[in-house]
């Protein structure tokens, strides 16, 4: 096995692009924005996720998306000078854990949460 793909279902799409895209610089590798349900392939640096467009599933469950980093100062720094509104409420700043990573956490609209992390 390489690597996950996660597949992250939106009642619309452009809140997944809003968080991904838009704030955290991932670029557009594939879509069919028309249609009965929009999709979206976007990567930043081989990290790739599927934003689905499906409302049943995604009132169902949001999902906590870890990403892990080298870097996690400089990518929080960048993100703090482009949309500190998605920071999330309870994790905004880089915090060590007592689990040993480093994390901070972005949260969209729909509840979607991404956690940033980086081994100590």
């Amino acid at each position: 096995m390489n690597k996950v793909i996660p597949k992250i279902f939106y009642s619309d799409t452009k809140v997944g692009l809003d968080l991904f895209v838009e704030c955290l610089g991932f670029k557009v590798k594939y879509s069919e924005p028309g249609g009965e349900h929009p999709f979206y392939i976007v990567d930043r640096n081989g990290v790739t996720l599927f934003l689905h467009e499906d409302d049943e599933y995604a009132k169902k469950d949001r999902p906590e998306i870890r990403i892990d980093t080298d870097n996690i100062e400089a990518l929080h720094k960048e993100l703090s000078g482009k949309r500190i509104q998605l920071f999330h409420p309870n994790l905004p700043a880089v915090k060590l854990q007592p689990w040993g990573l480093k994390e901070f956490a972005l949260l969209d609209k729909s509840g979607v949460c991404v956690i940033i992390q980086q081994s100590n």
